[in-house]
């Protein structure tokens, strides 16, 4: 546990001292970021039937760069088991790629959702900024607390390592409260009521809050000055919250494919433009430009690309009625 803002971290200049306890916890985190990273790392390939698009992209280099070299880089330096340069550049590059990607991943989950470009672009620069303004102070900060160690270096790492984590969960609060909002306001439009309805939402809700627990529990070690303990349950809490994603994807992918069988033209009408199927990419992150449309390019709102979804999704959607829909001219 950390002595204060004046005292270095235990663990900064290369190995822990701590209880047995905390070595103990710190393994366990650490061995639980890496199972869930390989598990996620496996998953990925074999859910997505196309490899590209942003969700995609940011949900792997994630994982590869992010979670699992920040893992592996705090326990080598706890345990003194490589040198410290080594271990802080690894810790280093897997900060920058993990905290910021998992802001990434929840922005490219947006598109889904959002219609307002304003909204996209300002949710896009609030990431690009606050790394740019959070990520580069802390590393020079971090590698002078190592190496040089002078008592103002030593708070100014103390109180800018507490700022920036707060500030990173204060932004993935604000993204995450824009796709609640956003899908709550999708499922209000939707014309059909029920108990499917009810419980798709009440799901994206819970998995949301869940994300957002965790960011919490995370603050609170952190403000409670177990450094060491935090560093090591930080990668873990980020393979769990990526692992959440596929939770978030696979129950939006199910919102907009809810199944209609020939709605109306004034059910149509009811439907918002995003939902559209011209409205989804082959990846299923990014919505499509705007173009004009007739009435009978919108015969079936809910009718996603088989090649975007899952294979067990996509077999589901091959099935011989939705062949017919889909082939009729």
């Amino acid at each position: 546990m950390s002595n204060g803002l004046s005292q270095p971290p235990n663990g900064i200049h290369g190995g822990y001292h701590g209880s047995l306890t905390i070595r103990i916890l710190m393994i366990v985190f650490t061995s639980i970021a890496l199972y869930n990273a390989i598990e996620l790392f496996i998953l990925i390939f074999l859910t997505f039937t196309h490899y590209r698009g942003l969700y995609f992209w940011t949900l792997l280099i994630s994982v590869v760069l992010g979670v699992i070299p920040h893992a592996i880089a705090y326990l080598l330096e706890f345990f003194a088991l490589a040198p410290l340069w080594l271990t802080l550049v690894m810790s280093t590059i897997g900060f920058y790629v993990m905290v910021p990607g998992q802001s990434m991943v929840l922005y490219s989950r947006l598109h889904l959702v959002v219609q307002s470009r304003k909204i996209l672009r300002f949710v896009l620069g609030l990431i690009i900024v606050d790394a740019i303004i959070l990520l580069i102070p802390t590393t020079v900060l971090t590698f002078s607390t190592a190496y040089v160690g002078t008592p103002s270096i030593i708070r100014g790492y103390n109180v800018m390592e507490r700022l920036q984590l707060a500030w990173f969960c204060a932004q993935e609060f604000v993204i995450s409260g824009i796709y609640i909002f956003e899908t709550v306001k999708l499922l209000r439009l939707m014309p059909e009521k029920g108990r499917r309805r009810t419980k798709i939402m009440y799901e994206l809700l819970a998995i949301n809050f869940v994300i957002i627990s965790l960011d919490v529990a995370l603050l609170v070690v952190e403000y409670l000055g177990y450094y060491a303990l935090q560093t090591t349950l930080k990668p873990m809490v980020y393979s769990i919250k990526l692992k959440l994603e596929f939770g978030v994807l696979g129950k939006l992918v199910a919102l907009v494919q809810t199944h209609r069988s020939q709605p109306t033209s004034a059910e149509q009408d009811q439907y918002p433009v995003f939902v559209d199927p011209t409205q989804f990419t082959s990846d299923v992150t990014h919505a499509a430009p705007q173009e004009p449309r007739s009435p009978r390019d919108m015969s079936t709102w809910n009718s996603m690309s088989a090649e975007s979804l899952p294979i067990p999704d996509r077999r589901m959607r091959l099935s011989p009625r939705s062949s017919n829909t889909t082939q009729s001219p």
